[in-house]
């Protein structure tokens, strides 16, 4: 697409419905959390995520074949490894931190351009690098008397993502979006397979059995809301993938970050999780540090790239 094709506006709001989508379906994972297991809602949603886009590609929308099978299952294993633990915290820790810990990425993504690409960095990036793990300590809180590991699994999960944007830059630039989810559902899928072979079915109750549970007794409700989060997901998807087609990557990367607005609001609506002044300001912390890692990137290469979504789904 041309400069002149861009549509600057269109893009800011496909940005925004795509993260308007993501952050009210991720408050749906308590309806499931609660007796259901991590492994078989990764599997059935992944199967069903599948099938859509398989529908979608023989639609003519795109093409799900990848041009590398093997570029493609490779890549895909980070941001499916990042994704199975974001939704595993999920059902443990407020949406607001780990949508938070998510959002490291940028950071990390710069920390291994410098560290294993030779990238060089000016003050004002290593500044918001900085300034981004003190708005993820004040996020997190941890109390030093009593760590616990599971707090900072978010960042856990937002360094595998980075890797994974990294990675498709690498391995997968040619690569259409269809494909690329295509390869991250079904990696999620074969993820949750492997999980529901390990455990025993059944498992311990209440939200902090979601990870430990095997295979569980499906109800009407839990197809519904595993359905509802996979159309949620590839609707997402879509209209970020949309946003980056109308407009440039560094401008539309910055409206990502409105998925802390929509994640911790609808949290609140739907589960009367309050987000603490400490952790708001930590979360704007990380944002501006976003903002301007991406954006100082963006001013920094020398052609437009073509930045490649990732799914948070």
């Amino acid at each position: 697409m041309s400069d002149t094709g861009l549509r600057p506006g269109l893009a800011a709001a496909s940005i925004l419905g795509g993260m308007f989508a993501l952050g009210i379906t991720d408050n749906f994972v308590p309806y499931i959390s609660e007796t259901g297991s991590l492994w078989q809602f990764h599997m059935l949603r992944g199967v069903l995520a599948l099938v859509l886009l398989t529908l979608v590609a023989a639609a003519g929308i795109g093409v799900i074949r990848p041009l590398s099978w093997r570029a493609v299952l490779g890549r895909s294993l980070f941001p499916a490894s990042a994704m199975l633990i974001y939704f595993g915290c999920l059902s443990v820790l407020p949406i607001g931190v780990v949508v938070a810990g998510l959002f490291t990425a940028p950071m990390f993504v710069l920390l291994i351009s410098v560290i294993f690409q030779g990238e060089k960095v000016g003050l004002v990036r290593i500044g918001a690098v900085a300034l981004g793990f003190v708005g993820a300590m004040m996020v997190i809180r941890p109390d030093p008397s009593a760590l616990d590991p599971i707090a900072f699994a978010p960042i856990v999960a937002g360094m595998l993502y980075a890797v994974g944007a990294v990675v498709t830059r690498l391995w997968c630039a040619q690569e259409s979006t269809i494909a690329l989810s295509a390869g991250f559902f079904g990696m999620l899928a074969l993820f949750g397979g492997i999980g529901l072979l390990i455990l025993p079915a059944g498992g311990p109750e209440g939200f902090e059995g979601f990870v430990q549970r095997g295979w569980v007794p499906l109800t009407p409700s839990m197809w519904f809301w595993i359905a509802v989060q996979a159309v949620g997901s590839i609707l997402g998807i879509g209209l970020i993938f949309r946003g980056y087609l109308l407009g440039e990557a560094g401008y539309v990367a910055v409206f990502e970050y409105s998925l802390l607005v929509f994640a911790s609001f609808w949290a609140w609506v739907l589960w009367d999780q309050a987000v603490a002044l400490l952790a708001f300001l930590g979360m704007l912390m990380i944002a501006g540090a976003g903002v301007v890692i991406t954006l100082r990137t963006d001013e920094a290469m020398p052609v437009r790239a073509v930045k490649v979504p990732e799914d948070e789904a």
